[in-house]
């Protein structure tokens, strides 16, 4: 039997070099693709939230794998129907959102293995939404690092993509490299099982569920074909010329400048040189030069266009008609805008993209700011995060917070605030968030300071810490929890992050100070020895959803399977079948609740 790594990367190999995919049903009996995709979502929020079923990742077994690839190798497998649930939008309207059972969700990121690791290297490097070493920053990286000059911003977003997808067009766009009949049906299987609302079963005629472990990589495969079109149809339709001519009027004043500087008039070249750097070098009208540039994050595109507004608009036109035509997708109006890269800005992942207009910005004798792509956090985004932290137009105490502890507090709001500057550290403008960030710490600072009914200063006070960066000490707020046994004490942070510009800023977040990775847990579980009774056999691996559901066991009277999860900080325990049946007798918490 191959390792799940060597059938990967045997897959890999075969999408690098086109070659067809033949096979690829057979290696949906490999147990070890699925202990390694178990290894990977079973730490997932999802997994212990029940399907149309109570089916979870609580009880997951070698047994369990054994009965779906004997399911599999008579073609017996089938999907069940996603549960669905709406979830608002921030325009105010509702997304369906589909919850798959643990079972399908398995099963779904095998697939999604085998079709990325096979797929993957025929993507396009400007397609940078859900793909490994890629995401928001890489595009948006790119995009200020390339796209200098643009004239026209085009934003394209695809009118609820997930749920458009065409079946037909899905299989067919498969069918021309993986020639596996008994994977496609598997993929239709899966595609058509329908969904269940108010518990009334619903044909799935056109998507893939938004929730589904599968449905982003079929949705890269499926949107493929607008990169291709995009890079093989119209970026050589668009794109002329080497360079822009130069600007007549700049070359005149340009030749007067060098007369002035050989009589030796200084006043008259200081005047010429002013007057130079007022205006631009090149030709900014030249019939004979065009640039279209393109980038994809899953369902928005942004294009960028040097040239007249006439042909960015048939740009934009031809793009809405082969997604019409080919993809059966529509644009959305409303989202789908041209800007004038120079006067406006255009929204994109978050981000507004703008081209820098600054004559007085000079590095080395030149301007070095002019044509440029800026990056820049939006207004509305800052007042909007700040809204939730305030009341009555003050920074307000979070009150749901205030029966947590210090810790737990302190952690919240440092990982919220973690995530929004180093997602912003790519705008030149990121200092805007010290407003948000004052509005946080204020927020922190009154509810640890309700919960303890003290002041904000005295608190402050006590918190209080000094953390080093590269950009020297910076003030933190801090929570410790101290542990036995020498090890060291749990630190919980707010702050201390430097909002400096940082055009090569990657997503990070803290360490923890004990990482468990997914492959120890597999390893557990293939040891075959039950953390409890110590017997060997037959296992089952008990998940709970966090740590803080043992505290509501109790102290002196928890069961001694939740001391030793407390203890080690796992949300997991291999158990005998006997132990887990006593598990569940002993607590309603280990049960899968809606």
């Amino acid at each position: 039997m191959q390792s799940a790594e060597t059938v990967l990367g045997v897959l890999r190999e075969r999408g690098r070099h086109g070659l067809p995919c033949n096979e690829l049903y057979r290696q949906m009996f490999n147990p070890q693709l699925y202990l390694m995709a178990y290894g990977r979502i079973y730490s997932n929020k999802g997994a212990m939230t029940p399907g149309v079923s109570a089916d979870t990742v609580d009880g997951m077994s070698l047994d369990k794998i054994e009965r779906i690839i004997d399911a599999m190798r008579h073609e017996r497998y089938r999907f069940s129907p996603v549960k669905r649930v709406m979830i608002p939008k921030k325009n105010g309207k509702l997304r369906p959102l589909g919850l798959p059972g643990w079972t399908d969700k398995l099963v779904g990121e095998v697939m999604r293995l085998l079709l990325e690791a096979y797929y993957d290297p025929q993507f396009s490097d400007r397609s940078h939404g859900f793909r490994a070493r890629r995401g928001c920053h890489t595009a948006l990286r790119e995009v200020a690092n390339t796209w200098t000059g643009t004239t026209w911003l085009i934003e394209g977003d695809i009118s609820d993509c997930f749920g458009s997808l065409d079946h037909e067009v899905m299989l067919s766009t498969l069918s021309e490299k993986v020639h596996d009949r008994r994977f496609l049906r598997l993929l239709r299987n899966m595609l058509q099982a329908g969904y269940l609302e108010d518990w009334v079963w619903n044909a799935t005629l056109s998507g893939a569920p938004q929730g589904g472990v599968l449905s982003p990589t079929l949705s890269n495969i499926y949107l493929h074909r607008l990169d291709n079109f995009v890079e093989k149809v119209l970026i050589p339709e668009y794109d002329r010329g080497a360079e822009r001519v130069k600007n007549p009027a700049y070359r005149k004043v340009q030749k007067a400048l060098t007369l002035a500087r050989v009589r030796g008039d200084r006043a008259e070249a200081r005047s010429l040189r002013k007057e130079l750097r007022s205006m631009p070098s090149k030709d900014l009208n030249d019939p004979r030069y065009r640039r279209l540039r393109y980038v994809r994050y899953a369902d928005d595109t942004l294009l960028g266009f040097t040239g007249p507004k006439a042909e960015a608009e048939e740009i934009k036109q031809r793009l809405g008609q082969f997604l019409r035509d080919e993809l059966k997708l529509e644009l959305s109006e409303e989202k789908t805008l041209i800007t004038h890269a120079r006067t406006g800005a255009a929204r994109f992942l978050g981000y507004e993209i703008t081209v820098q207009q600054n004559d007085k910005a000079i590095s080395n004798g030149q301007r070095s700011s002019n044509a440029t792509v800026k990056l820049r956090v939006p207004v509305a985004v800052i007042k909007a995060k700040c809204a939730s932290y305030m009341k009555r137009g003050k920074p307000a105490r979070r009150t749901p917070l205030m029966n947590m502890d210090d810790y737990t507090i302190v952690s919240i709001f440092g990982a919220e605030y973690r995530g929004l500057a180093q997602y912003y550290l790519l705008a030149s403008d990121v200092y805007r968030l010290n407003r948000l960030n004052w509005v946080m710490e204020t927020s922190l600072l009154k509810t640890l300071a309700g919960k303890h009914r003290s002041t904000v200063s005295k608190t402050a006070a006590k918190y209080k810490a000094k953390v080093e960066t590269p950009y020297g000490l910076r003030t933190c707020f801090e929570a410790t929890v101290e542990r036995s046994g020498g090890r060291k004490p749990l630190v919980a942070r707010y702050g201390g992050i430097p909002l400096r510009w940082q055009k090569t800023a990657v997503l990070e977040d803290r360490k923890p100070d004990r990482a468990v990775g997914p492959k120890e847990l597999v390893t557990r579980l293939l040891a075959g020895r039950c953390e409890i009774c110590e017997r060997s056999g037959k296992v089952q691996v008990h998940h709970i959803r966090k740590l803080s559901d043992l505290d509501k066991l109790g102290q002196p009277d928890r069961p001694a399977w939740a001391s030793i999860m407390a203890k080690r900080r796992r949300k997991s325990l291999v158990v005998c079948q006997n132990c887990h049946d006593d598990i569940h007798t002993d607590s309603q918490v280990a049960k899968p609740t809606e």
